[in-house]
């Protein structure tokens, strides 16, 4: 006889480094113990130099497991003290705007790395993070490389779960823009995929910045688990943040969740996972 499938709840959030478009920090860990997700796939999470990253600091907090993975280095900005209720003015790219600067792969404007904003920043990295309640059998980068107009050098980061029956994969990335190139990151990526999962149970989240329907296509036969808008936060009109899953694996549920502070929505999904 056959066990029970193993409930497991997974989420994916993008932290946009624990602050908005102008530098306020909200409570991540607050946000995260709201989303209450036996796995946690988080983008965009800050390292600052010679200090807790945030993905150990959530993961401390709430009794998680931390893996995690550089994409890129660079600033986090300080608050703005001309901020307003918004998130941030739409399509304002000024460097008196930016709340993040990445430079380790691609060097900024000569008038951004002058800029009092920039200056004053805070040194740090900026990556990708998977937290588990469940122990991790291994882990390992997935590197995708870099595009030449990227900020980032992409990867995925596989985390092979052990959940006593059998293990369950998963795979957290941030991929780059449609118009940078990002196909043919999925396409390294689907490559992966199939020489690490076969025909295994896996789930792979991330802020993929892209649409389901081209994400479906480029990561044939995995399956979306959650549909809803994500983007922008504050008035969501697309969904970029997905979560997808492979083989064994059933969907009893799925949503997008609230707005917790960052310029992305959470999702999270309920899976079942056959022994």
């Amino acid at each position: 006889m056959n066990a029970e499938p193993t409930r497991v709840v997974v989420a994916n959030l993008n932290l946009h480094a624990g602050i908005d478009g102008w530098g306020r920090p909200y409570d991540m860990i607050a946000a995260c113990r709201a989303i209450d997700a036996d796995v946690l796939v988080l983008e965009e999470a800050w390292s600052p130099r010679d200090a807790t990253s945030q993905a150990e600091e959530i993961a401390a907090a709430l009794g998680y497991r931390a893996h995690q993975c550089v994409l890129a280095e660079g600033r986090r900005a300080l608050p703005n003290p001309a901020a307003t209720h918004r998130w941030m003015r739409p399509l304002d790219w000024r460097a008196s705007a930016h709340a993040l600067y990445l430079d380790s792969e691609r060097p900024l404007l000569p008038k951004v790395r002058r800029s009092a904003r920039f200056l004053d920043a805070e040194p740090g990295a900026w990556g990708i993070a998977v937290l588990s309640r469940f122990p991790a059998l291994d882990h390992r980068r997935i590197d995708l490389g870099r595009l030449r107009r990227d900020r980032a050098n992409r990867a995925a980061l596989l985390v092979r779960l052990d959940l006593g029956d059998r293990p369950l994969t998963v795979v957290g990335t941030h991929m780059t823009h449609l118009t940078y190139g990002s196909p043919w990151h999925f396409r390294r990526l689907q490559q992966h995929l199939e020489a690490e999962v076969g025909d295994a149970p896996a789930v792979l989240a991330g802020d993929m910045n892209l649409w389901g329907p081209p994400v479906r296509l480029l990561l044939r036969p995995w399956r979306q688990a959650v549909l809803g808008k994500t983007w922008p936060a504050w008035r969501p009109h697309s969904q970029v943040d997905h979560i997808l899953v492979h083989g064994p694996v059933t969907v009893a549920a799925g949503e997008v969740l609230a707005a917790v502070g960052s310029d992305h929505r959470p999702v999270r999904a309920e899976l079942l996972v056959e022994s």
